[in-house]
Parts: C-alpha cells; structure tokens; sequence
C-alpha cells in the first residue's frame, strides 16, 4: 500500500508564490520517491491567511479520509500577523489541531511533526516595521508550539532559522517578497528528510 502524507497549514503549506511542484510537500514527496518508498500524492489542507482557528474550522468542514503515515502542522503566523496573542488561547488551539493530527496518524504522536514558524519580519515586506518585535513574537509563539509538540509526544523541527537567512540571501525570497522560494523549500526538506525516513521507512513495503 502506498504510503499517504497529510500537510496542515497555511501559506507556507500551500507554497503561496511558487508553483505547485516547488511546494515544500510536493518536493518532499518527490525526494522519498526517488528514495524508493510509495507514496500517494500529498493530501495538503492549507490556505493562504489561515489562522490556527481557521484551518480548524476547514479540518472539520472536510476532514480528510483514513489514516495517513506521517502528518505536519504548521500554523500560527497568521495568529501573530492578526496580533493575537501567543497566550493560553493560542496553546489551547495548538492542542487541539495535534489532538486531530495524532487521530489522523490512528493515535501515534510519533507520526506528527510540528514545523515552526518562520520570521517574516527578514523579508521586504516587513520593511518599515519593528523587525526586532516581529522576531520577538515568531519567537515566543514557536516556544508556545514547541512545548504543545512535546507535551502530545510529536516531533518538532526548527525552520525559522532558515527563514531568517533570507534577510542576506533574497534568493531564499519568492517574488513577492514576503514567501519562501523554492530553494527555501528545499532547504526546509533536507532538514525534514531525516526525521521522516525514520517515521516512514518501518512501515515501507519490504522493509
């Protein structure tokens, strides 16, 4: 049976800016085939703007189907853009978005990686802004989602200092100055890849 991966999130989930093979999922799929597992293409629920309580409000509109192999969620730069705040309620909607990521996974946390937020606030759409203070809050919501990983027995993995290279390297930028580009996408992969041939290849076909 082919193994089946689900992707939560937002803009950076759906790959906003780059076409859809340039998607961190599309390319991560793409690096585990070339590896040999079988793979169904990534189911993603993922929209551009989507806050923690939005790609809530979407999962149970339309739950995906069965059980999947590994599950990522990354969310919450929408939270902090929007200015609400990385407290109680934030960690609370954390929680619950990993409660529905482990039932995915039929129970096991260990198929779940947490992706951290990455720091706009480098890019040329922050200009004019308090860079520091966005750097601030990406950091303190990440704390929030870290600990919500490790609590719920999930992985979590840090992009955001990959993120903040982009304030030197605009090749690290989409077009629209805000977005990762495809080479950002794919330093975020080769730091995934690890992580998730040792969720997925267990439970590979022959293995």
């Amino acid at each position: 049976m082919p193994l089946r991966l689900l992707h939560l999130g937002d803009s950076y989930t759906i790959g906003e800016g780059v076409a859809s093979h340039e998607r961190w999922p599309e390319q991560l799929a793409a690096r585990l085939r070339a590896e040999g597992l079988d793979l169904d293409p990534p189911r993603i629920i993922a929209t551009t703007g989507w806050t923690t309580a939005e790609l809530a409000t979407a999962i149970d509109a339309g739950p995906p189907a069965g059980s999947f192999d590994l599950i990522t969620l990354l969310i919450g730069v929408n939270d902090q853009y929007r200015g609400l705040p990385a407290d109680a309620a934030y960690r609370g909607r954390i929680d619950s978005l990993l409660r529905r990521a482990v039932s995915f996974a039929v129970g096991d946390a260990r198929r779940v990686i947490v992706l951290s937020i990455p720091d706009w606030g480098v890019t040329p759409f922050a200009a004019g802004r308090d860079r520091a203070a966005i750097a601030a809050a990406i950091d303190t919501f990440n704390a929030v989602n870290r600990a919500a990983a490790e609590a719920a027995g999930a992985g979590w993995l840090d992009v955001t200092a990959v993120s903040r290279e982009a304030a030197a390297d605009p090749a690290l930028l989409a077009a629209d100055g805000l977005h990762p580009s495809a080479a950002m996408y794919a330093r975020w992969v080769d730091l995934l890849l690890p992580r998730v041939r040792a969720i997925l290849q267990p439970a590979a076909p022959g293995s």
